[in-house]
């Protein structure tokens, strides 16, 4: 099997009690460098905006505590999975209950999901908080994985960063307001283009590239120099004999979308957003946002 790789965003580790995997993640206000110089202040979990990349296998039993240690109550969905309803975490209409201010709530359930790309995120007002940065990736990764050598997990996020001069891309330390649908920064894994890590490859290799989105836009990625097969939505596996071939693929909102390709053309290739603001930060002129690179080594 190999491992799904979160480039700039650490997995959440585990303890094994009794046959159960035990994670804790907090919620927690968190200061995110989008770029050197460039922090913002939101809400993320374990000190990172998206939080940290869970990953499980099929048929595990875990125990995910969230402990609440934000100003006001939360909640954690997951998202895509088949939990009992008091598990699902959407309490204004579930038994699930609300996490208050220093409070915990144990989240315990067993993956029925088959292998494929999932999220979490709060489910407590969610235009706030999700717009602050509350969520990350749930992986369930296939123990019998042998086509793949390259596995890399993306979320893409956007934030409207107040009191910088549109334009101008300033250094400091900056609020986020989320009650807009016109944002000025956009992420992969909580970082803007050139600040984010390029995706390595080796030529020959099967490589994977796996998308969530929990933000408000839609955002068609593009491939350079491949086609690629869709493989993958919403973590559920697409047979091989039904598959799109592309080079652009559109990840809307609350979806996950995975594609693969084999590495047989060298070079450093770019992978962003094709809506040219996504691409930019803070509408300067130079190339930045949500992009990244796929680079032979």
């Amino acid at each position: 099997m190999f491992m799904v790789v979160s480039p700039d965003i650490k997995d959440l580790p585990y303890v094994l009690h009794r046959g159960v995997k035990c994670f804790e993640l907090v919620a927690e206000p968190v200061v995110r460098e989008l770029l050197p110089g460039v922090f913002m202040k939101g809400w993320g979990y374990n000190g990172s905006i998206p939080g940290p990349t869970i990953r499980v296998l099929p048929g595990d039993w875990v125990t995910i505590r969230v402990r609440n240690q934000l100003p006001e109550a939360t909640s954690v969905h997951w998202h895509g999975l088949d939990v009992p309803n008091r598990m699902d975490g959407v309490p204004a209409v579930e038994p699930s209950p609300y996490i208050g201010q220093g409070q915990f709530y144990d989240y315990h359930f067993q993956i029925v999901n088959p292998p494929g790309t999932h999220m979490y995120h709060t489910h407590v007002d969610t235009v706030y908080q999700e717009l602050m940065g509350l969520g990350g990736g749930f992986i369930i990764e296939d123990p019998y994985e042998c086509t793949v050598q390259k596995d890399y997990f993306i979320m893409l996020q956007e934030f409207y960063l107040t009191g910088m001069v549109k334009g101008e891309v300033q250094k400091g330390h900056f609020e986020l307001e989320t009650m807009t649908d016109s944002f000025n920064f956009f992420t992969m894994n909580g970082r803007c283009f050139p600040h984010v890590s390029p995706l390595p490859v080796q030529y020959g290799e099967e490589m994977r590239v796996r998308f969530a989105n929990i933000g408000m836009n839609a955002h068609p990625i593009h491939l350079h120099g491949h086609q690629c097969w869709i493989s993958a939505i919403d973590g559920n596996e697409i047979p091989a004999y039904n598959r799109q071939l592309r080079n652009t693929v559109l990840v809307p909102s609350g979806v996950t979308l995975d594609i693969e390709f084999t590495a047989l053309n060298p070079g450093i290739w770019p992978l962003h957003c094709h809506m040219p603001h996504h691409t930019s930060n803070n509408r300067t002129r130079a190339t930045g946002g949500m992009f990244t690179t796929i680079r032979y080594v």
